[in-house]
């Protein structure tokens, strides 16, 4: 296993008051500091590095290769010169810049040789690799857009085109989050986090704290959560906040596959011990699963893969994760599920979980949805089917397993249900849980309604899967506390009894 890789952090759009704390707080992350000087203030470059200056990876990105800088090449080549004169480790260099080769031999070792690919993956990138190397500059680096998970596999083959010389291999964009947070796994020297300078990018804390970048070892286990789309998951907070707590040498980290076997693949080739599968992957997880339990084989859809010999171990936790929320919240009135009238807002994979552990429970539930046909396909799970929307007054309990609502899925000012039908309801429980007061919440919440966010169903789900993959009491208190701290937008409105 490669040496841990090392972490730069990028400083970009920042003012000139605000560039002396930014460069401190990035020396204290990170291994080295990029100062991008096309999106900098045009400062002396001595000034721009300041002490930062035997860490500093200096970039003057012209706008051919995705920079600001559209000035003459002559200006780059003299800020960068400056740059390496007045102390600067490195600067970067793009692979077809005149003074390139000119700027190699001057500073042996000092300079990255970089080219970026922002339309898709390069046909020949091992070939790229191979030529840029050749050049013997310092490091290479190559940048790449990419389709699939497994593109980025080809850096496997790239790092080995380039020999003796450290390589540098990025995949932009949400697909390629692997290659940022499990640079070594795939070949890279160094990997790069930022506030969004580029597509994809971490914020250096992020990638210190949460994935632990540079604490990787051959013994780390790799585990995630797989979907499309999945960066704006909340769940590599929640699953590492229980990895440090058990004291486990892991990491879990976000996977966008394009299909189930993109996903797979990737998952062999990394050798992931197990995933949390979300939309539009459940179906699928399920069928490619070895083994399976009989709730998922029930529900047709699994949210939980575990390596075991011979492939994967397929469960459904979100049954349970979505029950014992509610258990928790009706026991404080001294009630139960069995025999109350629950309204199910929506048909698809969320709700089919729901329908089943409501009608366990022997509650009723009566699923609300647009397309009449969807919501009859849960009828033998014990569902009856009602109008599209629930009327006022016909409910006990109201779940939302709509994504209406979410932040990700449009305004988050949106809401499945008008607030005149929340009158004389009882509980309100809204799936979403970015963010988690939905409007849904706050109507229900002024209607007179006691209310629930998604944000226990996740934090309850997630546990349970803990508990699969170790065999251990989830640290629950742990998680609860990691994803407060990070997503305070996730708090849930206050909590109002409702009358009785």
């Amino acid at each position: 296993m490669p040496t841990p890789s090392t972490l730069v952090s990028t400083l970009a759009d920042l003012t000139v008051e605000a560039l002396p704390a930014a460069r401190a707080e990035a020396l204290r992350v990170a291994d080295l500091v990029e100062f991008r000087l096309d999106r900098l203030p045009p400062l002396p470059v001595a000034e721009v590095m300041g002490e930062a200056a035997a860490r500093a990876v200096v970039t003057f990105r012209p706008t051919r290769e995705g920079g600001l800088f559209a000035g003459e090449e002559s200006v780059r080549e003299q800020r960068l010169r400056e740059a390496l004169d007045q102390g600067a480790a490195f600067v970067d260099v793009e692979w077809d810049a005149e003074f390139g080769d000119a700027l190699i031999a001057a500073y042996p070792g000092r300079v990255v040789l970089s080219r970026h690919d922002f339309e898709g993956m390069p046909a020949d990138l091992v070939g790229q690799a191979g030529a840029m190397a050749a050049r013997r500059p310092g490091v290479v680096k190559l940048a790449i857009t990419p389709a699939r998970l497994t593109d980025q596999l080809a850096f496997l083959a790239a790092a080995r085109a380039v020999g003796d010389i450290p390589v540098v291999l990025i995949a932009m964009g949400p697909v390629g989050l692997p290659s940022r947070l499990l640079p070594e796994r795939l070949g890279s020297a160094w990997t790069y986090g930022g506030a969004a300078v580029a597509p994809g990018q971490v914020r250096p804390s992020v990638m210190r704290t949460r994935y632990r970048v540079g604490q990787h070892g051959p013994a780390t286990r790799i585990y995630g959560v797989a979907g499309r789309p999945i960066s704006h998951s909340w769940s590599p907070t929640l699953h590492n906040a229980a990895l440090q707590a058990l004291g486990v040498d892991g990491v879990y980290l976000p996977f966008e596959a394009q299909d189930i076997d993109d996903l797979l693949a990737m998952a062999e080739a990394l050798d992931v011990q197990g995933l949390s599968v979300t939309a539009p992957f459940k179906l699928d997880a399920l069928a490619r699963a070895a083994i399976a339990d009989p709730l998922a084989t029930r529900l047709g859809a699994a949210n939980t893969l575990t390596r075991v010999e011979g492939g994967w171990a397929a469960r459904n936790t979100d049954v349970e994760g979505f029950l014992q929320p509610l258990r928790d919240r009706l026991a404080r009135d001294g009630r139960g599920l069995a025999g109350l009238r629950v309204a199910v807002l929506g048909a698809g994979g969320a709700a089919r979980a729901v329908v089943a552990g409501l009608a366990d429970e022997g509650a009723s539930p009566t699923v609300h949805a647009r397309r009449r046909e969807q919501a009859e396909a849960l009828e033998p799970l014990g569902a009856c089917v009602g109008d599209p929307v629930p009327s006022a007054g016909t409910w006990d309990v109201l779940v939302n397993t709509t994504p209406v609502g979410t932040a990700s899925h449009g305004p988050s000012d949106t809401t499945p249900l008008e607030a005149e039908r929340l009158a004389g309801g009882g509980l309100v429980y809204d799936l979403v849980y970015n963010p988690g007061q939905t409007r849904l919440l706050r109507d229900a919440a002024a209607a007179g309604c006691d209310t629930l966010g998604g944000l226990e169903m996740l934090i309850g789900q997630a546990a349970v899967q803990v508990a699969t993959w170790f065999d251990v009491e989830p640290p629950i208190d742990a998680m609860r506390t990691a994803i407060q701290a990070e997503a305070p937008q996730l708090a849930l409105v206050p909590e109002t009894p409702c009358p009785r």
